[in-house]
C-alpha cells in the first residue's frame, strides 16, 4: 500500500519531500526534521523497527512514519521511492544525523523554483564533524547528488557507498552551502556503526573478485566527483594486495589530500576511519575468501557465516541507470 507523502504543505516552501531513513534516531531526529522543515513541504520518515521514541517525535513534528525491515541503505531507500506517494515536484535524500548550513536554507527554495526543465537534479557538498570539529581536509567534503526531480533518480544498488543515480540523465548543478554531517553518539557506537558498515563493504568488494558467481548490482557511474572515487576504488584500489591498500590509502589521505592539516582530532578520525576501518574491511574480505578455499563454502555460504549477512536479499534494480557526469 501506498501512503501519501504529507498532510497540507506550506506554499512558502519548496515543493520537495524530504525522505529520511531512521533506526534510534532520537539524537537526531528532532535536530533533522525541524531544520529541514525550514524548506522541505513533505517528510517522509521510513524507520526499520526503532525502539526508542524516534518514530513518536517524527510524528509529532508532522512527518509522515513507514516501517520496512533493513537490508541495506540503498534497498530501503528505493522501498521509500516505491511506497511514498510523492507528489512534489522535487525529492531529496537526508540523513537522520545531517543537517542544512544556514546557506543551502536560504538558497534552496528559490534554486528549485527557478531550475529550469534541463535541471534534472543538485550535487550539494556533504562535510564531516569528528567529536565536535569539521573536517576539512583528507577528501571529507564530497560533492553528492541529494536533490532530483520526482522519477528522476533511484539510488544504486550496492552494500555500501551506494549514490542516487538518474534514471535517464539530465543536467546536475551545484548548489551553495552545505548538508552537514554531524553524528551526536559516542565513539563507541561509532565503532560499532563501522564495523557494520565494513561487512557490507567487504561484500561489495567481494564481488568485485567474484563477478562471475554472485551478482549484487548492475555497474553503474555515479558521474563527478564520486564517479572518479568509484573508478579508483574498483579499479586501483580492489586490485592492490589485502592489507597493504588501506595503509597506501591512509598515506594517500593523510599527506596529498592534507589529512594532517585537520589537527590532533581531525589526525584521530583520519586514523579511524582511513586506516582501521579499511584493515577491518580487508580483514573480513580475507576471513571470506579462508571459508570459501578451505572449507569449500559457496560465497554466499561464507558469507553468511562470516558476515551474517544473506546476498540474496539484495536485489538488482535494472532502472538504476547510469547517470550522465
Amino acid at each position: 500500500m501506498k501512503h501519501a507523502a504529507s498532510s497540507t504543505p506550506d506554499t512558502a516552501l519548496a515543493s520537495l519531500t524530504a525522505i529520511i531513513l531512521t533506526f534510534n534516531e532520537h539524537l537526531h531526529i528532532r535536530r533533522c526534521i525541524e531544520n529541514v522543515r525550514q524548506v522541505a513541504s513533505h517528510v517522509v520518515v521510513v524507520d526499520s523497527g526503532s525502539t526508542d521514541d524516534t518514530v513518536a517525535i517524527a510524528q509529532s513534528l508532522g512527518a509522515i512514519v513507514l516501517t520496512n525491515p533493513f537490508v541495506n541503505h540503498a534497498v530501503q531507500f528505493n522501498w521509500a521511492l516505491d511506497h511514498a506517494l510523492i507528489e512534489t515536484e522535487w525529492v531529496m535524500r537526508l540523513d537522520a544525523d545531517e543537517y542544512l548550513d544556514a546557506r543551502l536554507l536560504a538558497q534552496l527554495p528559490g534554486t528549485l523554483a527557478g531550475a529550469t526543465t534541463e535541471v534534472k537534479a543538485f550535487s550539494v557538498r556533504r562535510p564531516t564533524t569528528f567529536l565536535g570539529r569539521r573536517i576539512a581536509h583528507g577528501g571529507m567534503s564530497p560533492w553528492l547528488l541529494r536533490f532530483w526531480r520526482r522519477g528522476a533518480a533511484r539510488c544504486e544498488l550496492r552494500w555500501m557507498d551506494e549514490h542516487m543515480l538518474l534514471v535517464d540523465g539530465g543536467e546536475v548543478r551545484r548548489l551553495p552551502g552545505n548538508i552537514v554531517d554531524h553524528n551526536l553518539n559516542n565513539l563507541s557506537w561509532w565503532a560499532d556503526k563501522h564495523n557494520r558498515y565494513a561487512s557490507r563493504e567487504a561484500c561489495d568488494l567481494l564481488m568485485l573478485r567474484d563477478r562471475s558467481r554472485v551478482r549484487t548490482h548492475a555497474a553503474t557511474d555515479p558521474g563527478g566527483q564520486a564517479g572518479l572515487k568509484r573508478v579508483m576504488k574498483e579499479r586501483v584500489y580492489s586490485r592492490l594486495p589485502l592489507g597493504l591498500r588501506p595503509w597506501l590509502y591512509f598515506a594517500y589521505r593523510l599527506i596529498l589530500r592534507g589529512g594532517f592539516l585537520d589537527g590532533y582530532r581531525g589526525m584521530m578520525f583520519h586514523t579511524l576511519q582511513g586506516l582501521w576501518y579499511r584493515l577491518l574491511v580487508d580483514a573480513k574480505v580475507m576471513q571470506v575468501e579462508r571459508l570459501i578455499r578451505h572449507e569449500g563454502l559457496s560465497i554466499e555460504q561464507a558469507v553468511r557465516e562470516a558476515l551474517g549477512i544473506e546476498l540474496a536479499a539484495h536485489p538488482v534494480d535494472p532502472s538504476a541507470a547510469r547517470a550522465n557526469k
